[in-house]
């Protein structure tokens, strides 16, 4: 299964379940697409065009793929923290590591 490659790739898999009358989630299996990636990309363009709409930006959105770097089992997070700056929202758990969130502030600085 492949993953949504650019806003461009989106672009064309939202227009082709569109086209076909699937959900995007449908369109998605049918053709061998993470189903996950294309609903990541479908909510980030959505926000956009929003947020275009309110301030009139031509901002291009990015989406950034962060994939834990160790394979030890989750540990359920008792509670949860939203950190919103901006139109960038970042939320982490009672577990979250300080290594973790260095990695996801380096990758929020390049969108």
């Amino acid at each position: 299964m492949r993953k949504v490659s650019d806003v461009g790739d989106a672009r064309a898999c939202l227009k082709a379940a569109k086209g076909a009358g699937l959900t995007p989630t449908q369109w998605a299996r049918e053709h061998g697409v993470d189903a996950r990636s294309l609903n990541a990309w479908r909510v980030n363009l959505t926000r956009a065009r929003d947020a275009k709409r309110q301030s009139g930006s031509t901002r291009t959105p990015t989406l950034v793929e962060l994939v834990p770097m160790t394979t030890s089992s989750p540990i359920a997070a008792a509670a949860h923290y939203v950190v919103r700056v901006a139109d960038v929202e970042l939320v982490l758990g009672d577990d979250f590591r300080e290594e973790t969130l260095v990695r996801l502030v380096r990758s929020l600085r390049t969108c």
